[in-house]
């Protein structure tokens, strides 16, 4: 078995990445042995030492179908992390789309695409109809990269506003605005960050007025050091943040709080939009929000690489005209193909409603849980975005970073796939592919539970 070494105890994982790293696989100082180690070895050697693997002990992975994944021997994973295979892992609609594109042609946005037209008016007709054009990248930093240039020369300003662990993406301009990534991605000058909520250490507190509260103070100290505000740069669910879903409409206060002192709102919806949160298409849409800018990605070509930025004409137009942007692979044929069979999935399978009624499934089910395993402290999310926080013991806040590692690595030996967030990688980040179904979430529970009850953790209070 090839076993990492775990997080040192009370290092907080801040000094890292606590999305990248909190899970991650950290040979011991001998290094891996024969075998996939040899593998490990050479992906080291190829790769550098920037990349990241998954697990104590990392998996080879060979195929996926659905909400499954298989390794090399052959054993299946029911997988409850990757949201990029959103509508199933080799999902034969989209597989079809691609491989038929891929024979005819693939090339770039200069010449007149019909299908990229189509997509692109599609795609626009799900958005609110004030964000009216869309640019696509490949990729989500790529979007939020282009979102912060159009919201500075939209705004005049430069001063954005994100959440303390918001991962944005790892463009140079983003990855200042991503304090997930660790200190070794140091905060951009003109970035300043809000907490996100804790319901479980601020119980009774308002969101909405505590987020308010520290927008206010963010706008006070940018216009101390003379930086006119651009944008509030927010992934309307806070995934990296520990995933805080509600109450629905928390977001809106702060949002017009920005927009009062000159600012736009930039609605990541890289992580929760594509019916993710089921009880609506995007996540802003459940604080009632109508932003300026739009940013998307992930779970856009089940896997292909596409992204982008969605705006409002006036606001996108500073920026157009001035700037003749170009992306060679950014809205290619063979990966709008993919996004628009992506759309017909998404709609004639019903994969919102299904994301609503088995995210409630698995909810209900994890909270049951909570009730023989104390340690379960809060289950938050919508859809089929679930946080699940855990602490060390039972009454106590202190976070369960240690008793987290030990249970996605005790999930992933027992053929279930998970990972965490939150600040202190103490929340259990939970999004199967939008087909997951009621069995796979009650097996997600069943396993969960597991794994909670061969937990050895510290005695009871008497």
């Amino acid at each position: 078995m090839l076993v990492g070494s775990p997080i040192p105890k009370g290092e907080p994982v801040a000094t890292r990445s606590s999305i990248l790293d909190a899970n991650a696989y950290r040979p011991d100082a001998d290094g891996p042995g024969t075998g996939a180690g040899d593998l490990l070895r050479r992906r080291a050697a190829a790769l550098g030492p920037a990349y990241r693997l998954f697990y104590r002990e990392p998996l080879e992975l060979v195929r996926g179908s659905g909400a499954y994944l298989y390794d090399a021997d052959g054993r299946a994973y029911l997988d409850a992390y990757n949201n990029v295979a959103s509508v199933g892992h080799a999902h034969p609609r989209v597989a079809a789309a691609v491989a038929r594109q891929a024979a005819t042609l693939s090339t770039h946005t200069r010449y007149v695409d019909a299908g990229l037209v189509a997509y692109a008016e599609r795609l626009l007709g799900l958005l609110p109809p004030a964000v009216d054009q869309v640019m696509l990248t490949c990729t989500g930093s790529e979007a939020n990269d282009l979102a912060l240039r159009v919201a500075a020369a939209a705004t005049g300003g430069t001063g954005v506003i994100v959440t303390e662990e918001a991962y944005h993406g790892n463009t140079a301009l983003v990855t200042g605005a991503s304090p997930s990534l660790g200190r070794g991605a140091p905060r951009g000058e003109h970035v300043w960050t809000v907490p996100a909520p804790d319901p479980l250490r601020r119980p009774g507190a308002d969101p909405a007025a505590e987020l308010l509260a520290a927008v206010h103070g963010a706008l006070d100290a940018m216009a101390v050091a003379g930086v006119r505000p651009s944008a509030f740069l927010v992934d309307s669910i806070l995934s990296s943040d520990g995933v805080h879903s509600h109450p629905a409409g928390y977001l809106a206060p702060a949002v017009e709080a920005v927009r009062a002192a000159g600012g736009v709102l930039v609605a990541d919806e890289v992580q929760p939009g594509f019916a993710r949160t089921g009880s609506a298409f995007w996540g802003f849409e459940r604080h009632g929000l109508d932003p300026e800018i739009v940013t998307m990605g992930k779970p856009m070509g089940n896997g292909l690489p596409i992204a982008g930025m969605a705006a409002r004409a006036a606001v996108l137009e500073p920026f157009a005209s001035t700037v003749p942007y170009f992306n060679t692979f950014g809205g290619n044929h063979v990966s709008v193909a993919a996004a628009a069979a992506v759309l017909d999935v998404i709609e004639e399978e019903g994969l919102q409603e299904n994301a609503a009624r088995v995210g409630a499934a698995l909810r209900t089910g994890v909270r049951e849980v909570a009730a023989h395993h104390p340690v379960v402290a809060d289950v938050r999310g919508d859809g089929l975005f679930v946080g699940v926080e855990l602490v060390a013991a039972e009454g106590s806040t202190e976070p369960g970073t240690e008793l987290a590692a030990d249970v996605v690595n005790g999930m992933r030996d027992r053929g279930v796939l998970t990972s965490v967030c939150g600040p202190w990688g103490s929340t259990l980040k939970v999004r199967p592919p939008l087909v997951a179904t009621e069995r796979d979430a009650a097996r997600f529970v069943e396993v969960l539970g597991e794994v909670l009850s061969a937990y050895p953790g510290p005695p009871r209070p008497a």
